[in-house]
């Protein structure tokens, strides 16, 4: 072989990834915001929980995109491992389209693909256009791709150590393998199905000796979703598992039909004479007929998951759950004094939320105050925390509040539903403090001794008036009137830093940057105050209930 060949083989290798990934990238781009939506409203149905999963990889034509979301969402506590197993089905499912594209013969006319394609990112100003011209482009400098690979390969057929080592796949565990290292390393089996279709088309790889390396690609593809998982919560390493499960024992069952039956020929013959179009139907057949296998046991996998992966204790306080408001009962047969207990429930989720808020205003400041980009990550985990309760608890409360008949009860619940909403705020400006951070880091900006000061002194009055929310009143009206005076005096102090921030900007000790960051921040604390003294008022109404 000579490096003329060899340059053609790399150069074609290069081609034909560069346009897998820019197809990819288009095709993202074009509608990955709406397929994240659709995963995050999905519900657990698992035959819906597949055809999501399918549709969403043949749109971005990357099963391991799809997975990665689904890992992320797991990690997160948007999908649980259940709901996962099903999307990740799916993807195996749909990431077999790029097989069947590439089967197509096409090659003839990709290079006008790649023209059409680069004309439109170049000459059409409209995204959404640029993104279909991407996707387009990617397409046709694919097939280029394929081609020079193809025509360098062929000179291989009459190379004999290549050829002892083509023979060697006839070892399914060889095959398996070769397949399973070679797609963890390129991090795509779509691509790696590509390489191989290539390979056959050039007449180095038999289709018989294919379908093990094709198996073992399927293997492969599970290492970008281990890696994403590194650092998430075990949850969401358990779904790296799931999706390792399903490839591997789909392999086990195709490896062992077929060396014991003539599936080999009967896909050979059903798709006529095109290895490529062999092989494309080979992974099709694989990966749907392994998700039918193993439909009726996808809650099996994840028990199997968490089997090898078992759940720590103080993983399951970490996970995001509701750990005093229990499953809420409004039928008929609800048993008496059960909306007392549900409404005591509320009270502590509440509470404990509220801590939470109260946990990451103090962070935010901390890491506002000393430009601390570690803690940002802390306050995000918890303020997903909090956004989790505020939705799991409104829906509990919305329950009640339909089944409630006593007129009390009724308004205490309506009083939850408003402090649940006004924790969730308070919630938003402490990732706005957090947020603030980033700029001043990114943008090497400082601020005066003074300035700094007033923020310590923000973070102390919040501190404060958190603590007094949290005091058990002996007197309400004193409490109350007390919690007033303190929104009072956040609003008193807004007024009197932004006075001290205008004189500061007169004498010029802060920069443009610093005076928008620190109006901003008033924004925060003032907003603060005023959500802290929402959450007071329909407190002192229930105790004035009761």
């Amino acid at each position: 072989m000579s490096a003329t060949n060899i340059l053609g083989l790399l150069g074609g290798l290069a081609l034909f990834l560069y346009g897998m990934q820019m197809m990819s990238s288009g095709l993202e781009s074009a509608a990955g915001n709406k397929m994240k939506e659709i995963l995050e409203r999905l519900t657990s149905n698992r035959f819906l929980g597949v055809i999501v999963g399918a549709a969403i990889t043949a749109v971005i034509q990357s099963s391991s995109a799809t997975t990665v979301m689904v890992v992320g969402f797991v990690n997160a506590g948007m999908m649980s491992l259940n709901q996962a197993v099903w999307i990740i089905m799916g993807a195996n499912i749909g990431t077999t389209i790029t097989g069947q594209l590439i089967a197509l013969d096409v090659g003839a006319i990709a290079p006008i693909f790649a023209f059409l394609g680069v004309a439109l990112i170049m000459f059409v100003k409209k995204p959404k256009i640029q993104y279909v011209g991407e996707i387009i482009a990617g397409l046709g400098v694919l097939f280029i791709g394929m081609n020079m690979m193809g025509d360098a390969m062929i000179p291989l057929r009459d190379y004999p150590p290549f050829i002892n080592l083509m023979t060697r796949f006839s070892n399914p565990a060889v095959g398996i393998f070769a397949g399973m290292i070679f797609t963890a390393i390129i991090q795509s089996s779509s691509a790696s199905v590509g390489i191989l279709q290539t390979l056959a088309l050039s007449g180095v790889i038999s289709f018989r000796n294919s379908v093990f390396v094709l198996f073992g690609q399927n293997i492969g593809t599970c290492i970008t979703a281990v890696l994403a998982a590194i650092g998430t919560e075990r949850s969401a390493k358990r779904t790296t598992i799931i999706h390792l499960s399903f490839n591997i024992i789909g392999t086990i069952i195709f490896t062992v039909v077929c060396l014991t039956t003539p599936l080999t020929d009967i896909v050979a013959d059903f798709s006529g004479a095109n290895i490529s179009k062999q092989i494309a139907n080979m992974h099709t057949l694989f990966n749907i007929t392994t998700t039918i296998l193993l439909i009726p046991f996808g809650n099996y996998l994840a028990k199997l998951a968490v089997m090898i992966l078992p759940e720590k204790a103080e993983e399951k306080e970490k996970q995001k759950h509701l750990k005093y408001l229990k499953s809420v009962d409004t039928g008929m047969d609800a048993v008496i004094g059960t909306s007392a207990m549900h409404l005591e429930g509320a009270r502590k989720e509440i509470a404990r939320m509220l801590d939470m808020a109260k946990m990451n205003v103090d962070r935010s400041f901390h890491a506002f105050i000393h430009a601390d980009t570690a803690a940002i990550a802390d306050v995000e985990e918890r303020e997903s925390y909090i956004d989790y309760l505020n939705k799991e608890i409104s829906r509990a409360i919305s329950k009640m509040m339909i089944h409630e008949t006593n007129e009390k009860n009724s308004k205490n619940i309506g009083s939850y539903f408003e402090m649940t909403g006004n924790i969730e705020r308070i919630g938003d400006h402490a990732v706005n403090i957090c947020d603030y951070t980033n700029l001043l880091k990114d943008n090497q900006i400082t601020f005066s001794k003074d300035a700094i000061q007033e923020m310590q002194e923000m973070r102390d009055i919040c501190r404060q008036m958190f603590d007094r929310i949290k005091e058990a009143p002996e007197n309400p009206k004193e409490w109350l009137q007390t919690v007033h005076e303190s929104e009072n005096f956040i609003d008193k102090k807004t007024d009197e830093f932004y006075e001290n921030h205008l004189e500061r900007i007169r004498k010029g000790q802060c920069n443009d940057e610093a005076c928008v960051v620190f109006s901003e921040l008033l924004t925060d604390f003032e907003r603060i105050g005023d959500h802290l003294w929402n959450i007071a008022q329909e407190m002192g109404k229930i105790i004035e209930r009761s």
